[in-house]
């Protein structure tokens, strides 16, 4: 019997998870399919029993249901209670499991262009929202030097800070002095939506002021290089989008909801084919 899987979010007809996941389980021999629910805010309950009457095997959830799904589980793992969001859920011996990848996603994306060890590095992260959470919690738990959130809605940058300070030294900044600062930041990473299609016009922050070879991450893959990546790129910094580690985010789901590994080149082709054959 055909195994289903699927993501649920508001809206979700963009989503490139149905082609990469497709993908993965005609590479693994796996058979199963992938499919995209458009769930609107207040179906979050229904689609989650819905998960548990069909038999769905595996769920990933996108904007904006990560946090209001958690009160509909049965268990929500250690490291998704502490990002305090979930995007991917097992269904296992009758029991939904909650997990964030987007973290781990997202390290494991970034560590290959780090310059240094995250010990050693001062961050800067702009936005405070469900992908901010994941990163930021992501970059405590792995011991970096200061951990620095900058958000337009100074007491959602607090918040998140104080959620980090048990973990490494961080605190929250407003955007004007973050602005004055960026001089003192090894890695500033950009987790919020400004800059992406249809507005590549937009930036989230001028940078004027970065030094050269720090390392200006986007999470923004559409379009493959930002406005802001390419202003970063022109000032010396060494740049990464958000393509791989919306790779890694799903080949984690994959690996927990099969047991298999993930074949991440195949995935990685394939986001790239239906993107038109842009690079990382």
């Amino acid at each position: 019997m055909k195994q289903v899987y699927g993501v649920i979010g508001h809206p979700i007809a963009h989503s490139l998870s149905p082609a990469m996941h497709e993908a993965a389980f005609k590479e693994c021999g796996i058979d199963g399919t992938y499919l995209a629910f458009e769930v609107k805010e207040e179906q979050v309950k229904q689609a989650i029993d819905g998960v548990r009457a069909l038999g769905i095997k595996g769920l990933n959830v996108t904007i904006p249901h990560k946090v209001a799904v958690m009160e509909y589980l049965d268990e929500i793992d250690p490291v998704a209670r502490q990002i305090g969001a979930v995007n991917t859920i097992v269904h296992k011996d009758n029991k939904l499991i909650g997990y964030n990848t987007d973290g781990q996603g997202y390290l494991q994306a970034l560590l290959p262009v780090l310059p240094k060890a995250l010990k050693d590095m001062r961050v800067l992260i702009l936005g405070a929202g469900g992908a901010a959470k994941g990163v930021a919690v992501t970059m405590a738990m792995n011991g970096v030097k200061e951990l620095v959130i900058s958000n337009r809605t100074e007491k959602k940058a607090n918040d998140l800070a104080e959620e980090c300070s048990g973990l490494t030294n961080s605190s929250g900044l407003p955007i004007s002095l973050a602005q004055a600062r960026l001089t003192e930041f090894d890695l500033i990473i950009n987790t919020t939506s400004i800059g992406m299609t249809p507005n590549v016009d937009q930036m989230p922050l001028s940078l004027e002021m970065i030094a050269k070879g720090v390392v200006v991450s986007d999470l923004i893959y559409t379009p493959s290089k930002t406005r802001w990546l390419k202003d970063a790129e022109a000032r010396g910094a060494i740049i990464q989008n958000g393509l791989e580690m919306f790779v890694n985010q799903g080949a984690l789901a994959f690996e927990k909801w099969t047991g298999q590994s993930a074949p991440r080149d195949v995935m990685s082709s394939k986001v790239k084919e239906k993107l038109g054959g842009l690079s990382c």
